[in-house]
């Protein structure tokens, strides 16, 4: 009897012993891998904002129980391998990004590692992802789909400027999912009789003037900025070459209206990279990015600049002010 109590007080004494311990023990703080193609820029700054937003919504605070490394190409697509190479080999818990370059780039790296994307362009045409409601592998997140909406953009341009039959198509020669989108406006424009004149520049300095010369050259009536990670640090001066050009422009983001451009149709970014935090929270907790369905959105802005179109000295038609979500004068 007095070897079993002898043996009680032992066992009781090594649990008192070991809970100290056991709270001195560091909890592992989850490290997120943020992955930009472009610089350091407001869009991106906003966005990146907005992913934390979501992550503190979460509980999650940087710094104390989640970690963010962000990596920034800076325009040059040859150091994307290098840059995911410094999150990976570490291993992140989770990979986020919102270029498909990017995107691929982490695919290609690693296949355990689970990426969330939030993009503007379709994820299954583009083969990262066998389907938008099972994913399969290690992709998942949000795509706003912004390509599909190329139809519905023209339409619009042409109700805000109507008589419009010569557009300017500013893109990236060197972005794919700006090669996609100019097919996909080329598709809609041959249905709603529109010539498209394709207005290349590369980066990592493009030359806009020289591009708004050609469009001028090619007697182009309005323009239309096909969205990319090189034009993420150039709205306000894609917005004031527009004004002084004096093209109506459309946009797939309100932030180069923000910047002075005409008119923009698409998603809210900021909502989007909120709502990505949501699937770090979910896979965090352990749930496997295959098992995630892609998001689509459920909404889309339209947003004008009334002090852009008073300076082309264009009116636009109230017909289409009612509809906007949002106006600047």
């Amino acid at each position: 009897m007095a070897r079993k109590t002898i043996i009680v007080v032992w066992l009781v004494g090594l649990a008192l012993w070991s809970i100290p311990f056991a709270e001195a023990q560091p909890k592992k703080v989850p490290r997120i891998g943020y992955l930009v193609t472009g610089v350091p820029s407001s869009s991106s700054s906003l966005n990146l904002e907005a992913f934390r937003q979501g992550l503190r919504d979460f509980g999650y605070i940087e710094g104390k129980n989640i970690q963010i490394e962000s990596r920034y190409a800076e325009g040059k697509l040859d150091r994307l391998p290098s840059l995911v190479a410094e999150l990976v080999q570490p291993k992140v818990d989770v990979l986020i990004s919102g270029t498909l370059v990017a995107i691929r780039a982490a695919k290609q790296a690693t296949n355990t590692i689970p990426i969330v994307m939030v993009l503007s362009v379709d994820p299954v045409a583009s083969g990262l992802v066998d389907s938008l409601a099972r994913p399969g592998g290690n992709i998942t997140g949000l795509t706003n789909l912004a390509r599909d909406l190329s139809g519905k953009r023209l339409e619009l341009f042409k109700e805000v400027v109507p008589g419009i039959s010569h557009i300017g198509m500013l893109r990236d020669a060197d972005d794919p999912s700006a090669a996609l989108g100019f097919k996909e406006y080329e598709t809609v424009a041959r249905a709603l009789k529109v010539q498209l004149q394709s207005l290349e520049v590369r980066g990592p300095n493009p030359d806009l003037e020289g591009a708004f010369q050609a469009a001028a050259k090619g007697r182009a009536s309005a323009l239309i900025a096909i969205r990319g990670f090189l034009f993420n640090r150039y709205p306000k001066q894609i917005a004031d070459l527009a004004i002084k050009n004096r093209l109506p422009s459309m946009y797939e983001g309100s932030v180069y209206v923000e910047a002075g451009g005409l008119v923009s149709y698409a998603t809210n970014d900021v909502d989007q990279w909120r709502r990505a935090a949501t699937y770090v929270d979910k896979i965090l907790k352990g749930a496997k990015p295959s098992d995630l369905p892609v998001e689509q959105p459920t909404k889309f802005e339209l947003v004008f600049n009334l002090k852009t179109a008073k300076q082309i000295g264009l009116t636009i038609p109230q017909s289409v002010l009612y509809r906007a979500d949002k106006v600047i004068r």
